[in-house]
């Protein structure tokens, strides 16, 4: 296949993913940058992040409008990850790629493997911000220090730590993937390497066209479906990286 039908693929598989599962778009967008689409590791971690800050915050709009938004513990959430996003983004670069690829599979597995204990069937009486604030500054270094958007550990500690529901969780993780990612994006300004716009633009296009979709086909399957989904992605991605670093 050429490069822009692969693009047009590759995109539209993980729109999907953001809004149907509210994260794994750029765990999935970076190995297809790579491996389908021949960017460079440093290239494909920054047009990762503008592939989804666009389908996430696009996502956001169509999950906020249906209520599926916890606003008071998003905006804790994010704005506790903007420093550390910032921060660690700005210092990855000087990172051995091998250590990123495990640390980021690791946390991947972890994430999966915590996605799949039972979640609180309720929402808690109030949210403790300290809690809050915790959780999304340790978010916000993930998705510097590794280049991601940060979704696959967002919708975790949003269901397991704060107690949402699956499906409010993963439209409240959006925000977190928005702010996050362009924060990330800002300190990786000139650091990117060359960025074919020609691959990225309709990535990106056709991402955003299948987060519409994705969101529609979250409304159709239940919480627990959902979740297993989530954590099947998860584990495969971070096999495969596993792998790739043990080859």
């Amino acid at each position: 296949m050429t490069p822009l039908v692969l693009a047009l693929v590759a995109g539209a598989v993980i729109g999907l993913a953001l809004g149907a599962l509210g994260g794994g778009g750029s765990v999935l967008a970076v190995p297809a940058l790579i491996y389908l689409l021949g960017f460079t590791p440093s290239a494909a971690t920054t047009a990762g992040l503008i592939i989804v800050t666009a389908t996430s915050a696009t996502a956001l709009y169509a999950h906020a409008r249906d209520g599926n938004l916890a606003w008071r513990t998003g905006a804790l959430f994010a704005a506790a990850g903007i420093a550390p996003a910032y921060l660690t983004g700005a210092g990855a670069a000087r990172l051995p790629e091998p250590v990123l690829t495990a640390a980021f599979a690791a946390i991947a597995a972890l994430a999966a493997l915590r996605m799949l204990r039972p979640s609180p069937a309720a929402l808690p009486a109030w949210i403790r911000p300290a809690k809050a604030a915790g959780a999304g500054a340790g978010l916000g270094t993930v998705t510097g220090l590794l280049g991601v958007g940060g979704g696959f550990l967002a919708v975790p500690a949003l269901v397991n730590v704060l107690g949402l529901r699956m499906r409010q969780a993963v439209g409240t993780s959006l925000l977190v993937i928005t702010v996050n990612s362009l924060a990330a994006l800002i300190a990786r300004t000139g650091t990117g390497g060359d960025l074919r716009w020609e691959v990225i633009a309709p990535f990106t296009g056709a991402a955003i066209l299948g987060a519409w979709d994705g969101k529609r086909l979250a409304a159709k399957l239940s919480g627990d479906t959902v979740q297993k989904i989530f954590a099947g992605v998860l584990l495969t991605v971070a096999g495969f990286m596993l792998l790739d670093v043990i080859a």
